[in-house]
């Protein structure tokens, strides 16, 4: 399993720490506080360890066609309406609320030319709040697909998460699955879709990224 870059820092912090509770531990003779400490400690490498990981996957089936899910999670909203940045048209919503426990990388849904990012400050209401979308910290990404249809990502902070990465520039051509950006702890993302596309996903359901199918065109 590999180690995302974006938790090194976290990694080195978390291992420092728990050098000093094992060797405090070891300094006690309080045999209960031992076995305490050093269950903290395994806890919190193995917790930062399981947040951070980066498997290695590849879309089952690439076509400009098909749009793959960008983050791994369950599906919380599927709803028509109307995206208020960029499309400013009728669209689908599909959002896929993201646990600590999920794996937090981001990925491209599309082969496509990105066509605007934009990083907005905000608060950090719980990630499936219905105002999350519009009040919290987020990152716009609009995806222009060779046909001129376009595709938005809306990367959203949650009441945990206090990063949001995006990788990506306008201008850039990406393609499916790759890499987009990274959000660490609990999170959301918001995929607003043409209004003709047929959604292959359905509420709760389960995803991972790039593996599952979000809709087709």
């Amino acid at each position: 399993m590999r180690f995302h870059r974006e938790g090194y820092v976290s990694l080195v912090l978390i291992l420092i720490l728990s050098v000093f509770l094992v060797i405090f531990a070891l300094s006690t003779k309080n045999l209960i506080l031992q076995s305490l400490l050093i269950l903290i400690s395994v806890f919190l490498l193995a917790m930062i360890l399981q947040f951070f990981r980066n498997p290695k996957r590849e879309v089952p089936e690439a076509g400009k066609n098909l749009i793959y899910t960008p983050a791994d999670g369950k599906v919380v909203v599927i709803e028509k309406t109307v995206e208020p940045e960029y499309l400013k048209t009728e669209c689908w919503l599909v959002s896929v609320f993201m646990s600590p426990l999920n794996v937090h990388v981001n990925r491209n849904p599309v082969d496509a030319t990105v066509s605007y990012v934009k990083y907005h400050k905000g608060k950090y209401l719980v990630a499936w709040h219905p105002k999350s979308s519009e009040l919290n910290e987020r990152f716009t990404t609009a995806y222009t697909l060779a046909s001129g249809q376009k595709i938005v990502v809306k990367q959203i902070a949650g009441a945990m998460a206090r990063r949001i990465v995006n990788y990506l520039e306008p201008g850039q051509s990406v393609s499916q699955g790759h890499e987009m950006g990274f959000i660490k702890f609990g999170s959301r993302a918001d995929i607003y879709l043409p209004i003709e596309a047929r959604i292959k996903v359905q509420l709760n359901q389960t995803v991972s990224s790039p593996i599952d199918l979000i809709a087709e065109l």
